[in-house]
């Protein structure tokens, strides 16, 4: 069995910065062979530029979108009032914020993304496993943007054009022209993966603001409907705040921890830009959870008035913009979220499963091929039955994601911070044969603990309406709670394994030392 706890890394492979960044050293080849491409390899120091403003701004173009405004219109569907909803998304992302610096340290230190950074516990191949689940995950997540996307082409030519395009004929229970609008949405998104990256990066600098401003026209437009702020703070909670509250407030809270999961594992996909860990610290903290709590705020209030207006919670920002008849500021709302799906459609759907994909075979899955890769998953995946109601978004899609993701969050926070503290081995990262080779390139523990947190945190979770019932109901009664049972039951079972199989405390001291 291949040694799981290598002593002193090779002075000479590689270089510790004052800073604590580390590169390959100069006088040390380049990795790579079969395990290596371009888009995998570290960044260079040269090139980890990013400081906490683009950090805090890249949370700001990812936040303002539509899905986040529909977490927070959800909530209130469900029953929550404004405070109810907005304390559980703040909650939320303060506790989601943890893993998200923890997994984001390898970045700036390292310069490597998720998927390599995942090889130092799950193995060079075993890595494989991880980022196909977050690459899954990233192909929902394109697929749900892209029908929102869809949904406003959809409202705005009927607008437009009048009742013949509204009210055309029904193809699995959705107008033709709404799946029309769907692909022409999906087929701009695959248009501008082949003109390039670059000019996304840019377009998402002012397309932040400008989703706000047009949150904050939705707010002003349903508090003059319901005649000022006051209907919109004063509509109250169906659940109270007794069983019926808490009943929901757990479900609800991992399903909002859910929503960023995502990120909290590739996260590294970014900060390995980052020029150092303070940059990366202070962006995320200052970015994620403000920007989200601001968004939560601004997105029940306007649901709120809706209820007060319409008599019900409109929580679909597309469907609300679409009862005024105003032309120019359905266009103005509609165009808001055109220009929201897209930025973040990009920057956290296709970047990320891109790298995931390219990991599988880095020699044959180029970054362009991967994030096609995801667009095509992106609607085989059915969207459409993801997002048709607040209680299967929030707590089957969001829920099932949450549990599996954190389950991976636990394995690499424990190998990372408990086990290696911090310490890695670049060139052997990308290497066949090396400390993280492991068994034929997979550590079973790793696997073992993955499955079995996996299981715990959605076995009992019901999935609906995916499929109907729970495929293990003894197991019911973990599932309101799957992140945090899935990140502490991997966490604990991987670091036992490691230990019981090898990697013993003395052993532990001395490879810190060692690698000092």
């Amino acid at each position: 069995m291949t040694d799981t706890a290598p002593t002193a890394i090779p002075p000479s492979s590689q270089l510790t910065l004052a800073d604590g960044r580390v590169e390959i050293s100069p006088d040390a080849p380049v990795p790579s062979g079969p395990y290596a491409n371009e888009d995998l390899l570290p960044v260079p120091i040269e090139k980890r530029t990013w400081t906490t403003y683009n950090f805090s701004a890249l949370w700001v173009g990812m936040a303002h979108n539509t899905a986040s405004w529909t977490l927070a219109s959800g909530l209130i569907a469900v029953g929550m009032d404004w405070k109810q909803a907005v304390l559980t998304i703040a909650l939320a992302n303060v506790i989601v914020l943890i893993p998200m610096l923890l997994t984001g340290h390898a970045g700036p230190k390292y310069g490597i993304p998720f998927p390599v950074f995942a090889r130092a516990s799950f193995g060079i191949r075993g890595a494989n496993l991880p980022a196909v689940v977050r690459a899954l995950v990233a192909c929902g997540w394109f697929g749900i943007q892209t029908w929102i996307g869809g949904e406003a082409i959809y409202f705005l030519a009927g607008k437009l054009i009048g009742n013949g395009w509204s009210d055309a004929g029904k193809i699995g229970g959705y107008a033709w022209t709404m799946w029309l609008s769907f692909a022409i949405f999906w087929a701009i998104q695959v248009a501008i993966i082949y003109r390039g990256m670059e000019t996304i990066r840019r377009f998402e600098n002012w397309a932040a603001p400008f989703v706000l401003l047009g949150a904050g026209v939705m707010l002003w437009w349903m508090a003059d409907k319901a005649g000022g702020f006051g209907p919109l703070l004063d509509q109250p909670s169906k659940l109270g705040y007794g069983a019926d509250f808490w009943k929901i407030f757990a479900p609800a809270l991992m399903g909002m921890i859910g929503f960023w999961s995502t990120l909290s594992l590739n996260i590294p996909d970014f900060t390995r830009y980052g020029k150092s860990q303070k940059a990366q610290t202070w962006g995320q903290a200052l970015g994620l959870p403000t920007t989200m709590t601001l968004f939560a705020f601004l997105s029940v209030m306007v649901t709120s008035g809706s209820q007060a207006v319409y008599g019900e919670a409109i929580w679909d920002p597309v469907q609300l913009a679409a009862k005024t008849d105003n032309v120019f500021g359905l266009l103005f709302a509609l165009v808001t979220v055109l220009v929201a799906t897209l930025s973040v459609n990009v920057a956290a759907n296709l970047v990320s499963p891109a790298f995931d994909f390219s990991n599988i075979a880095p020699r044959k899955i180029s970054f362009r091929a991967g994030a096609l890769a995801t667009c095509v998953l992106g609607v085989l995946i059915f969207p459409w039955k993801l997002y048709s109601d607040p209680q299967g978004y929030i707590f089957t899609w969001l829920g099932l994601v949450g549990g599996l993701l954190g389950t991976v969050a636990g394995i690499l926070i424990a190998d990372y911070w408990i086990l290696r503290r911090g310490k890695l081995d670049l060139a052997d990262l990308y290497k066949a044969g090396g400390r993280y080779w492991y068994d034929n390139g997979w550590n079973w523990r790793a696997v073992v603990a993955f499955l079995v947190g996996g299981v715990l945190a959605v076995g009992g979770a019901n999935f609906a309406p995916l499929i109907d019932g729970r495929p293990i109901p003894a197991l019911s009664s973990l599932a309101n709670y799957g992140w945090a049972v899935g990140l502490g039951t991997s966490m604990v079972l991987y670091l036992v394994l490691m230990l019981a199989t090898g990697k013993g405390k003395d052993e532990v001291k001395e490879e810190a030392k060692a690698q000092v």
